[in-house]
């Protein structure tokens, strides 16, 4: 038994990352042990767009591992992929840009990553929080215009965070958690939006005394912080509109840093011209990056920043070393953190 286990790990399969550069952008990366593990090639690039090309790179390599980072795979590609193909890596947490019914029916077991990101996001929220607090982003922008008239008269109002508001859309999981244990310390109050009006059995902040379990209109209502830390899913899709954000305070701030879709964009659009909310800061959006032609681009008071929650370089490495985990656990016959 021992001998044939041996066997099993030293087994190195073909694996390709399809689109390399979406995650080792800078080249700064260490790959070391996900090489010594598989037999492994990097198309270097952002994305592969085409479906021709995407079967073609997959066929030619005779891969078994296939690994992508937030790459839209498209269900036709899938379908022509060799039977070699048994082991599909998402290098992230959402996996919603695979098609994984169609992987199962193909016997190709699809992985994610789902806790690896799990402070960087969290701090990437508390640095929107901060930055509004004290009109950085506002300010920043007038100095790149020319405009100085902040050393005169100051233009803009700020505040101190503690004894605000921060409500959190999706709270009591693992990201919404991690948000809580920064803000907390801060001095501010957190309220989580739950429709059963109460977190998990055993959840840290169950009778924490700055944390108040609400309804998602009263957490509209009263936060001076609205962060979305939801997953996307047929429920949370466009959840957050038109009427949620009039419910919002006109001196509240919007943050989304869980997926772009959850936010029906152009009702947000129409929002913000309207001046309903102070701002919103979007580290994720719908389509990334927007149209060209968005709107969302040209808004003096709405604030995108690329996807970077996850884009710090001790984050990006621990995201390597996860997906290493996991073709390991595959090759050792103890796959973990199937989606499908």
């Amino acid at each position: 038994m021992a001998a044939t286990s041996t066997r099993v790990l030293m087994r190195r399969p073909i694996a390709i990352f399809l689109n390399a550069s979406r995650l080792d952008y800078d080249s700064a990366l260490d790959f070391t042990r996900l090489s010594k593990v598989t037999d492994i090639s990097f198309n270097r690039v952002d994305a592969v767009t085409d479906a021709d090309e995407i079967v073609n790179l997959v066929n030619s390599s005779n891969a078994e591992i296939i690994i992508t980072k937030e790459m839209e795979l498209p269900e036709s590609a899938l379908q022509q992929f060799s039977s070699k193909v048994k082991l599909m890596c998402e290098a992230g947490t959402g996996y919603n840009n695979i098609p994984i019914k169609a992987a199962r029916e193909k016997g190709i077991d699809v992985v994610n990553i789902p806790t690896y990101s799990t402070e960087s996001v969290a701090h990437m929220v508390i640095t929107y929080v901060m930055n509004f607090s004290a009109a950085i982003f506002q300010q920043a922008k007038m100095l790149h215009e020319g405009n100085q008239m902040n050393f005169k008269v100051f233009q803009h109002p700020i505040y101190e965070i503690t004894n605000k508001r921060l409500g959190l859309i999706g709270g009591s999981g693992t990201i919404g958690t991690a948000v809580a244990d920064v803000a907390l310390p801060l001095g501010m109050e957190v309220l989580i939006s739950s429709r059963s009006g109460k977190l998990p059995a055993g959840h840290k902040y169950e009778n924490h005394d700055r944390v108040k379990v609400v309804s998602l209109d009263e957490l509209l209502a009263s936060s001076d912080f609205v962060s979305i830390n939801c997953p996307l899913n047929s429920e949370t899709r466009h959840s957050i509109g038109e009427r949620e954000i009039r419910l919002m305070k006109p001196t509240a701030f919007l943050i989304n840093t869980a997926r772009g879709a959850v936010i029906n964009e152009a009702e947000l659009i129409k929002c913000m011209k309207d001046r309903a909310i102070a701002g919103a800061g979007l580290d994720t959006q719908e389509t990334e990056p927007p149209h060209p032609d968005s709107e969302l681009w040209k808004l003096d008071n709405v604030f995108l920043t690329p996807h970077i929650g996850w884009r710090r370089l001790e984050t990006r490495q621990r995201l390597v070393d996860m997906t290493t985990d996991n073709i390991e656990s595959y090759i050792g016959n103890r796959i973990q953190n199937v989606v499908n």
